[in-house]
């Protein structure tokens, strides 16, 4: 079969190579946590939102984590069962539920930020401060720009 069009180098195709370093990070911070707190990492960052931005609603988290909604769906679920998340449905649209951590989760989220902050350190470490601000207004603008379609 004839190909038509020149075909796609992953080594240089920037959504490819994003999705790839995206994985590789988060199985390397996983792996920190795995075994030891028995969590995914769609339940770490459901963990992270709620310790960065406090209670939130399903939706709220699906858009702050750029996860599916069934992917979101299961991780409350197992993060409920587990005991580290409750919901509470809002009293006045009973198709609403706010997501909260309870104290055991709170432990776990506060014992995972410090593995997750080395993990960045180490990602980090020989990048000057320089390289890691222009670095952060890369990501913010590659952001922007992929949000704008």
């Amino acid at each position: 079969m004839k190909q038509t069009q020149d075909p796609i180098f992953l080594e240089s195709f920037l959504p490819y190579r994003l999705a790839v370093l995206a994985n590789t990070v988060s199985k390397g911070i996983a792996r920190l946590y795995a075994d030891r707190f028995g969590i995914t990492i769609s339940e770490w960052r459901i963990l992270a939102i709620l310790g960065a931005f406090g209670p939130a609603t399903a939706s709220a988290i699906q858009g702050r984590s750029a996860m599916d909604k069934v992917q979101v769906s299961r991780a409350i679920a197992r993060l409920t069962e587990a005991g580290l998340i409750d919901r509470t449905v809002d009293e006045a649209d009973r198709r609403r539920q706010t997501i909260a951590m309870t104290a055991a989760g709170e432990r776990v989220y506060r014992e995972i930020v410090p593995l997750a902050r080395a993990r960045e350190a180490a990602l980090l470490e020989g990048f000057s401060a320089e390289e890691r601000d222009v670095l952060d207004r890369l990501l913010d603008r590659l952001q922007e720009r992929a949000e704008g379609g």
